[in-house]
């Protein structure tokens, strides 16, 4: 599978395009872009509202699919706000979008482990070892 991004056949304008309107703090009702979206997720992925952080970057990874980092930031926080299967689901996306993001193994290994599903997790954690050249993942 190509990525449009790698492949130049990426639109810019897609992170500036506006998304449905939403209501600010003031009360008022404006349309926000990809990119204010993210800006906004990402504050509040730092502030620990991994709920939140997850319901904006859906959205985001619904607009712009082919992004990497949008979705490897939802995983994080489905990861973290303890919706697994959700995680699981991003990371395997995550993975097949770029094999080589060795943070997503580490993750997935961790998702599935976290699950209980351990043997499952030992490959992941494996090949997230052998990219960071660790003879152990995440030490």
């Amino acid at each position: 599978m190509t990525d449009r991004f790698t492949t130049g056949d990426f639109s810019t304008d897609r992170w500036t395009t506006e998304l449905p309107p939403f209501t600010d703090r003031n009360g008022s009702t404006r349309t926000e872009t990809v990119a204010e979206r993210w800006a906004r997720a990402g504050l509040f992925f730092e502030a620990a509202d991994y709920a939140e952080a997850a319901r904006l970057l859906a959205g985001i990874v619904e607009r712009v699919p082919e992004q990497v980092a949008p979705r490897l930031l939802l995983a994080r926080a489905y990861y973290h706000s303890a919706q697994l299967r959700r995680a699981e689901e991003q990371l395997r996306a995550v993975i097949a979008r770029d094999p080589g993001e060795h943070y997503a193994h580490l993750m997935l290994g961790r998702t599935l482990e976290r699950q209980g599903r351990a043997a499952e997790a030992a490959p992941w954690l494996r090949m997230a070892a052998a990219f960071a050249g660790d003879g152990v993942a995440g030490d």
